[in-house]
């Protein structure tokens, strides 16, 4: 009974948490559906009624008079105008011609006629069919148009609930964890200056408008005491933190050492914070929110690509596609080329490369591990696993790029970027083999492709319902999956994956919280039937889905919404001043280009970092000869590298969040020399830095242009 309050108390803890966030996202997600629902209404009803535009709303009854006595009013107009004659003095006036009056009095009154006649009309085609019918669609309509206008306030309430979350758990990304005392102390100082800076910085920014002379609009003040009311609560729940240490931390610890402990977007808030104050612009980082907000929708489908990836992370999809390679028993440099490349399709459907390792990573690691993969290789792997499919449809980092730049369109880049998601699996499969310790030789033996069909049985149903789910929004909604509409109908898919799972499996279903490794290798060790006594409910698994969920979308948001900042820190300082804008030499242009980008993608956010080269190096490239599509190219794949790279190196610092310390302690005992003590970061650096010299450098060695 005890155990069971203790639960009980633990799930209504953690809806209190996460139901503002699952509301936005729901919100959202139902939205976006309801204007493809009035899309499909509107036909509905054109096809039901013809004319039924003309049905939406009840028809105003015509002014003219219908009854009009022609003579009378001929008369009238006759005396009207010899009577302005005579006020004038008109002598030379022409004399009134009462035919082309009576013509158009005549014409007049057919006209009124006609629009009485199809008043009446119009009235009796209004049945109560047609009334039931356009109170729904105008009700869609309403709710679509209400939903459009609070998008600002629903992506600001998401940022702080999220944000406010993810300093409650301590959840925000960092170099390394928090270990010691010193660690959460300068941690927690360092989140305190930051929040204090940004609880100034939006307090002055109201002023600033409301001092301006202009209007402010209700969604713009809502807005504004929205970041501050938001800023003020992280501020005391910092300053609480800073007080009060967790007891279990560890005595002591390094001062230098515990910077590395300092989340990202704190250091960028103090540095962006710190510039504009000392130049008298105090309200900088609260302008740069306010213009995070004019993409809401995209920034929304950021937070819905998390969601995506943590109910993907719950559902036993991953494992099933794994059980198809284990009867080949592939050697572990084979089996990496093959996940790292089958990864690529949902990093397209999850957003960015980030998202996919924080969702599937720790499945990743294990399965590599299990196969006999090195702990540095499945590092390397698992880090690189959301690497090659940012470049893919539908991922959401191109159709930013692509709403930010109207050089290019996402057929472009997408089209490109199949070319270049093959270049680097060739790659990367090159060098797996390269430095393989082991023989690459596939030994199938009798019982290969029985057990291939036994493990392909499990996968039919999750067929089945994709394409199910998939034909129900084609037929329906007339919407199909695509970079549009992948935010809106992957989440509708995989919550009726988990109920199918939920639905149909007995027993002992795995319940992935945080996807360690220690966990999924005791699973592996247990049975995966064993693991966990009873049934994991639906109630509980979207819960904790979203949970985590919270946590992530506020340590990506705040690092997004900062990166924005110091994007307008190094457009204010004008630093891209001391870049030429244009070169004589384009392979002179293209090299600088290629090092600020990889720079930039070691320190920033993948959407923050395109925002600021949208604003401020894409027209260095443009107007030095390189194709904006070459362009744009060559920055993803810069991007990528520069999260594999340190001293920030993004991917790897999730890679060790879902993997666990243990692990990678472990990895840096392993290797005989140089190379194998630091596979997890020279593979994926070899890797992509060529890939980064080919996609730079080859279009202009041929002289492609466009």
């Amino acid at each position: 009974m005890e155990q069971a309050i203790r639960l009980g108390n633990r799930s209504a803890y953690e809806w209190l948490a996460a139901l503002p966030a699952f509301l936005v996202l729901v919100f959202v997600v139902i939205l976006n559906t309801s204007h493809a629902i009035h899309a499909q209404l509107l036909q509905v009803g054109e096809g039901t009624w013809d004319g039924y535009f003309m049905l939406r709303s009840d028809p105003v009854e015509p002014a003219c008079n219908l009854n009009m006595n022609i003579d009378a009013r001929l008369a009238q107009l006759v005396a009207e105008a010899s009577a302005e004659a005579d006020e004038w003095d008109l002598f030379d006036a022409e004399p009134v011609d009462e035919d082309a009056m009576r013509q158009s009095l005549l014409a007049a009154q057919q006209q009124c006629e006609q629009k009485h006649q199809q008043y009446q009309q119009t009235l009796e085609r209004i049945t109560p069919g047609v009334e039931v019918f356009r109170a729904i669609e105008l009700g869609v309509a309403r709710f679509g148009e209400i939903g459009l206008s609070a998008q600002r306030i629903m992506l600001a309430v998401l940022v702080l609930i999220c944000g406010l979350t993810a300093v409650f758990r301590r959840h925000h990304i960092a170099l390394r964890p928090m270990e010691t005392v010193m660690d959460y102390r300068v941690a927690a100082g360092a989140q305190l200056i930051a929040s204090a800076i940004l609880f100034y910085s939006v307090f002055s920014f109201r002023d600033v408008a409301y001092s301006a002379g202009v209007e402010v609009s209700t969604q713009h003040g809502i807005l504004h005491h929205l970041w501050i009311v938001g800023f003020a609560v992280i501020l005391l729940l910092s300053l609480y933190q800073f007080l009060f240490i967790p007891k279990d931390a560890k005595p002591g610890g390094n001062f230098l050492k515990a910077q590395l402990a300092v989340p990202l977007y704190a250091t960028m808030c103090i540095i962006s914070g710190g510039y504009f104050i000392a130049s008298g612009h105090s309200a900088g980082i609260g302008i740069y929110l306010n213009q995070m907000m004019e993409l809401s929708q995209l920034f929304l489908n950021v937070g819905l690509y998390v969601w995506i990836g943590m109910l993907l992370k719950r559902t036993q999809l991953a494992q099933a596609v794994f059980n198809l390679f284990r009867p080949f028993r592939l050697p572990p440099e084979i089996l990496s080329v093959a996940v790292v490349a089958l990864a690529a399709i949902p990093t397209a459907y999850t957003g960015a490369s980030g998202i996919f390792v924080i969702a599937v990573g720790g499945l990743i690691y294990a399965e590599l591990r299990r196969a006999g993969a090195r702990r540095q290789l499945a590092l390397a792997a698992t880090a690189m696993s959301g690497s090659l499919g940012v470049v893919l449809r539908p991922c959401l980092l191109v159709v930013i790029i692509a709403a930010l730049n109207n050089e290019v369109t996402t057929d472009q880049l997408f089209g490109w970027g199949v070319k270049v998601f093959l270049l680097t699996t060739v790659l990367f499969a090159a060098m797996a083999m390269l430095t393989s310790q082991s023989s690459l030789k596939i030994k199938l033996d009798d019982n290969t492709w029985p057990e291939f069909k036994q493990a392909l049985l499990p996968l039919l149903p999750y067929v089945l319902i994709i394409g199910a789910t998939l034909l129900a929004y084609a037929w329906l909604l007339d919407a199909y999956l695509d970079e549009f509409s992948a935010p809106i109908i992957l989440p509708v898919l995989l919550l009726v994956i988990l109920i199918y799972e939920r639905a149909t499996q007995e027993k002992g279903i795995l319940a992935r919280e945080n996807m360690n490794v220690d966990y999924i290798e005791e699973r592996v060790e247990k049975g995966f039937h064993d693991l966990v006594e009873g049934r994991d409910s639906l109630e509980k698994t979207v819960r904790e889905a979203t949970t985590e969920t919270t946590g992530h979308i506020g340590a990506l948001l705040m690092l997004m919404g900062l990166s924005v900042s110091i994007g307008g820190v190094v457009e204010r300082a004008e630093l891209m001043m001391m870049v030429p804008t244009t070169f004589e030499s384009i392979w002179l242009a293209m090299a600088l280009l290629v090092a600020i980008l990889v720079v930039i993608g070691m320190v920033m956010d993948p959407y923050g970092a395109v925002i600021l080269v949208s604003a401020t190096i894409a027209s260095v490239a443009y107007d030095s000869g390189i194709d904006p599509v070459h362009f744009w190219m060559v920055t993803l794949v810069a991007f990528e590298l520069g999260y594999l790279s340190p001293p920030v190196a993004l991917n790897h610092l999730l890679t060790r969040q879902v993997v666990g310390e243990q692990e990678v302690a472990l990895a840096r005992q392993e290797g005989h020399n140089f190379w194998y003590r630091n596979e997890k970061i020279l593979l994926p650096l070899v890797t992509m830095g060529i890939a980064l010299m080919v996609v730079a450098f080859l279009p202009l060695a041929i002289g492609y242009r466009g």
